[in-house]
């Protein structure tokens, strides 16, 4: 009887695995496609490829429209992303440690981004910008994605908290240590890790946004995604696939980094609780 269960709940799971992998080859598909798509020699895009020629990655690094948005992105990237993870990990102690009156209401408030349609969003961002003169302004990027970034940071920074013992907090604090130097020689090092993943997924969250930054940009400052829209529009051609096939590259090195500094960072701290 219990060998039957056994084999029913093994069964169980490898039913969940094929549907998990199926559904992620499903959603992996498109790239799959486009990425060859990118290196065709011809004019337009083809699939499959009718020969291999670097020639449309080339006119991407050539071509300064498309450079100029893809620095404007990495900044208005790096600024949101140093902005949402010092905002949110603030929030985020607040919440663990603090005693907020509403706190549930600013949980619901932080969690508004995720839940509101960004399209939503992007109107009224649009009407507030534009009365506050940012919009197409670095700053004005900064802060709608900053406002898009903050929920996921919060949610890695939250998961980091509850995950190291409070007690280590208390003991800093019994010693005499006021509640700054408790965050900086004690909490801080513990969720490191959290920090670096909220961060580069604040920053991969930036760059990739598409919505909010059509309704914010001008005709001289707009982001990679909206440059990629106005292509689809009016020129399409492989340099689109070229671009997407790097945004792609992008994210998963991004995300390969953050595990890699995650991993790192954790063995560290594994090494130093069991060091003499």
């Amino acid at each position: 009887m219990r060998s039957r269960a056994q084999r029913h709940n093994r069964a169980g799971r490898m039913a969940l695995n094929a549907a998990a992998y199926a559904v992620t080859v499903f959603l992996l598909l498109p790239t799959l496609i486009i990425a060859p798509m990118s290196v065709g020699p011809e004019r337009l895009l083809s699939f499959p490829p009718k020969g291999f020629s670097l020639r449309w990655y080339a006119e991407y690094f050539q071509d300064t429209d498309w450079i100029r948005a893809t620095l404007f992105s990495a900044e208005a990237g790096l600024i949101s992303a140093v902005c949402a993870t010092v905002i949110g990990t603030m929030l985020a102690l607040a919440l663990v440690r603090g005693r907020l009156p509403g706190k549930g209401l600013i949980e619901l408030l932080v969690i508004g981004p995720v839940i509101v349609p960004h399209i939503a969003l992007a109107v009224a961002m649009f009407l507030v910008f534009e009365q506050l003169r940012l919009t197409g302004s670095l700053i004005g990027f900064a802060m709608a994605h900053t406002v898009l970034a903050l929920p996921f940071v919060v949610f890695t920074v939250l998961a980091a908290l509850y995950r190291f013992d409070a007690e280590l907090e208390r003991a800093a604090l019994s010693c005499g240590a006021g509640a700054f130097r408790t965050f900086r020689y004690v909490t801080l090092p513990l969720i490191a890790p959290g920090l670096v993943s909220a961060a580069l997924f604040a920053f991969i969250i930036s760059f990739d946004e598409a919505v909010v930054s059509f309704f914010i940009s001008d005709l001289d400052r707009k982001t990679l995604p909206r440059k990629m829209f106005e292509d689809i529009d009016f020129n399409i051609s492989p340099t689109l696939a070229a671009v997407a096939t790097m945004l792609t590259a992008l994210t998963i090195l991004a995300l390969l980094i953050g595990y890699g500094l995650k991993r790192s960072m954790e063995r560290r701290a594994r090494a130093a609780d069991t060091g003499p």
